[in-house]
């Protein structure tokens, strides 16, 4: 079972077992691709995130819901195609009313912030990886980068399980308790509520708060 983030000197220090780790760390990869700048060779990921939010469409089944309904976007990941709405949400565009100044406000900057990104979340992978002993430490000058990187990941999944406003979670909880327990939507929102208590952790031996 993992246990909180907690302050040992300089280090930062979660316990989290091989799994734990191991399902961080491949999100991070997976997001890693998903905002890889051209530069980088992406991966052959059709979804990065098809896996864990299989069978969440069939949560958006009332029509009474409308566009707020819960369940996986049905525009297709391709980037080539069309945009991701994911990389709306963690490339949020300069300019919501011109549509030509924010396509050239992209253009300018969404490189230079897609690199930083993936130097975050590679960094992320990076000191998982060298966890030993269920000890996942990150140093205090690298927790910001982690942050970020789990934030990143939480933007993608939410945007995954059409988690938009305080009432998309909720009704998205209401549906999680009708379905068995092996259903993979119980599986993502899980891993979902994992990853918010894991930053809310390091946010917390961050500042010198106790953890909860």
């Amino acid at each position: 079972m993992a246990h909180a983030f907690a302050a040992d000197g300089e280090d930062l220090v979660a316990i989290m077992d091989d799994n734990e780790r191991a399902v961080v760390a491949g999100l991070c990869l997976q997001v890693m691709d998903l905002v890889a700048p051209a530069s980088v060779t992406k991966g052959e990921h059709a979804d990065p995130f098809e896996a864990i939010v299989a069978g969440l469409g069939d949560l958006a089944t009332d029509t009474e819901q409308g566009a707020a309904g819960v369940g996986v976007p049905d525009r297709a990941f391709g980037l080539d195609h069309d945009r991701d709405p994911a990389l709306d949400r963690l490339f949020p565009t300069g300019n919501r009313e011109d549509e030509q100044e924010a396509a050239e406000f992209r253009r300018f900057t969404e490189q230079g912030l897609r690199q930083r990104k993936h130097d975050g979340l590679a960094a992320t992978v990076r000191l998982l990886e060298a966890a030993a002993d269920d000890r996942w430490v990150v140093p205090r000058r690298e927790a910001p980068l982690v942050l970020v990187a789990l934030t990143d990941v939480r933007l993608v999944m939410g945007e995954r399980l059409g988690l938009r406003t305080d009432e998309d979670a909720t009704r998205l909880e209401e549906l999680i308790e009708t379905l068995d327990p092996d259903d993979p939507a119980v599986f993502a929102l899980s891993v979902y509520d994992f990853l918010t208590w894991l930053q809310e952790s390091l946010t917390q031996a961050l500042v010198g708060e106790a953890p909860e």
